[in-house]
């Protein structure tokens, strides 16, 4: 089957989840097309994206005057399509305010929804999924009903939690939504989605391409890791004021921290101010795809204390964490949306509460002096990425209902 995928950018570095799903479906014979909102900057290098960075269409690149074209033409050739989505539009800028920002950018997606629509004609897409139920979310919507074809989305944090607008429009318009955790879901149930169209499907992992680490030792120097978006709902300001608290008990540790954001230069601050020095804490910046499982392999523990950022946003299951489970490295994280779905508290990880600095440095004290602990929970912790989390096997899932859902409705 051909399916267009559409994603915010293509092939980027913090979204993996979205091109791993690509090419786990081209393995199993799908012809993708794959849709970028935008370009990402820096696009993710690895030689398996090669085809995949050939072929992705920025959206938002298409020049004003071959939208306007492409307007024209589906008003000509798809008109009872075409009408139907421009209601859709008129519904929703009503639903949302019409003097309002998001007013402006369902006019600005719909503008460019043009663009995805003559895609789907032209490659004969019989289905459009969209990754985010935010602004990949609205321009699949329209882009499909105007070119009379099937579409489906999955929903991860930040497009429920911060930028959920016509949350309840889209699972009713779509043939299915997809959410990553049942904290997910039953959020979406109680905004009035309907349960039977929402399902609960993982972001898995290629459990191959994390090759375990079967000496569960701590070196002599503690190697503490996480890899994130250096932005408020990460918590890395609280793993940071915990390895303080732990230097300051003469605990030899070190923390490593890769990824990049907006709080990088507030979070070097941090360090500064808490007489931290450059061998505590290494920021070493974003790094390429292919580096993140080594960097992980070399850790003692892997942490991301996770909260609710001031606007409302929360990750959803965060990926890395799968990944350093994967590998057998023990890991921590907080009691917060759909976490505690990957880590059993003492089981297959630690949980504490978001902000908890002293519970943080109870949990890590816990890692570092029961060796019994670490074992357990790292063969734990592998065995439910094998059943749970599996990048085959959620695919499968998804690909499945996509199909199912297409012969049903055609």
């Amino acid at each position: 089957m051909k399916i267009a995928y559409l994603a915010p950018e293509l092939p980027a570095l913090s979204a993996t989840f979205v091109y791993n799903e690509i090419l786990q479906l081209e393995k199993m014979g799908d012809d993708i097309l794959p849709l970028s909102v935008r370009r990402p900057n820096p696009i993710a290098e690895d030689v398996a994206l090669d085809r995949l960075k050939k072929n992705v269409v920025f959206v938002y690149e298409n020049k004003k005057y071959q939208v306007i074209i492409n307007h024209i033409a589906l008003l000509i050739q798809k008109p009872v399509f075409y009408v139907k989505a421009f209601g859709f539009l008129i519904k929703d800028i009503i639903t949302v305010g019409i003097f309002t920002r998001n007013a402006l950018g369902l006019v600005y997606r719909y503008f460019y929804a043009a663009c995805i629509a003559d895609q789907l004609l032209k490659h004969k897409c019989l289905h459009i999924h969209a990754h985010f139920a935010h602004v990949p979310g609205d321009l699949a919507m329209y882009a499909a009903t105007m070119a009379g074809v099937k579409f489906s989305i999955t929903a991860h944090a930040n497009d429920l939690f911060e930028r959920g607008w016509l949350l309840r429009e889209k699972i009713h318009r779509a043939v299915f939504l997809v959410t990553i955790s049942e904290f997910n879901k039953r959020f979406l149930v109680r905004l009035g989605g309907a349960a039977e169209k929402i399902r609960v499907i993982r972001c898995g992992i290629d459990f191959q391409a994390f090759p375990n680490r079967k000496d569960s030792a701590l070196g002599q120097v503690i190697k503490i890791g996480a890899v994130c978006r250096l932005v408020e709902k990460k918590g890395i300001d609280t793993l940071i004021r915990a390895v303080s608290i732990l230097k300051k008990a003469e605990i030899n540790v070190s923390l490593y921290i890769a990824g990049s954001g907006p709080l990088e230069a507030q979070l070097y601050q941090l360090t500064n101010e808490l007489g931290l020095t450059k061998d505590d804490v290494r920021f070493l910046g974003a790094l390429p795809h292919g580096q993140v499982s080594d960097f992980i392999h070399s850790l003692d523990m892997f942490i991301l204390p996770c909260r609710r950022d001031k606007n409302g946003d929360m990750d959803g299951i965060p990926v890395a964490l799968m990944e350093a489970m994967a590998i057998g490295i023990p890991v921590i994280s907080t009691v917060l949306s759909g976490i505690p779905e990957l880590i059993d508290d003492r089981e297959t990880g630690l949980l504490t509460e978001p902000d908890d600095i002293d519970g943080l440095v109870t949990a890590m004290m816990a890692l570092a002096k029961e060796g019994s602990l670490r074992a357990r929970l790292i063969q734990n912790a592998a065995n439910k990425i094998k059943t749970e989390f599996s990048l085959t096997a959620n695919t499968l899932m998804l690909r499945d209902l996509i199909y199912s859902r297409c012969r049903s409705l055609s």
